[in-house]
């Protein structure tokens, strides 16, 4: 497992460990993480502060997202499958999509690469975290 998902995965823990859901992102430029973040819903009762979304907000402005890749513990829900395509955003490396298949076919149909590393670190962080807390994970996905 490269660096990059390390960090991902490291900020998935995070998010655990603050009460909230252990998925974790980071945005990779130049060989150099700029940004990172972890699903905060919970925590900051923000439906939409997804990890990737916090990973973009963390990043701040930087003009144009080209040469970026896009690093998530899990395969990224259409919400933030279209800050991926809005952002143009090329390249996403996916930690696993069995517990939530998200939007690869959505951001492929816009030209962004999605490889799915298909990791069991990823998905027993999500397996544990579902059967804990199933309610809290079906409201994150919508299901409830």
């Amino acid at each position: 497992m490269d660096k990059f998902m390390k960090a991902a995965i490291e900020e998935a823990i995070k998010g655990l460990d603050s009460g909230g859901i252990p998925i974790g992102s980071v945005l990779v430029k130049e060989n150099e993480i700029i940004g990172r973040g972890h699903n905060q819903r919970v925590q900051k009762k923000d439906p939409v502060l997804h990890a990737e979304i916090d990973c973009l907000r963390n990043v701040g402005r930087i003009g144009n997202y080209r040469g970026t890749t896009l690093y998530s513990t899990l395969c990224p829900c259409y919400l933030c499958a279209g800050a991926v395509v809005q952002f143009g955003i090329k390249k996403v490396m996916v930690g696993e999509s069995e517990t939530f298949p998200g939007a690869t076919e959505f951001m492929e149909s816009h030209g962004v690469e999605v490889i799915n590393l298909d990791l069991d670190e990823c998905k027993n962080l999500m397996r544990e975290f579902i059967q804990k807390n199933p309610e809290l994970w079906n409201e994150d996905i919508g299901q409830l």
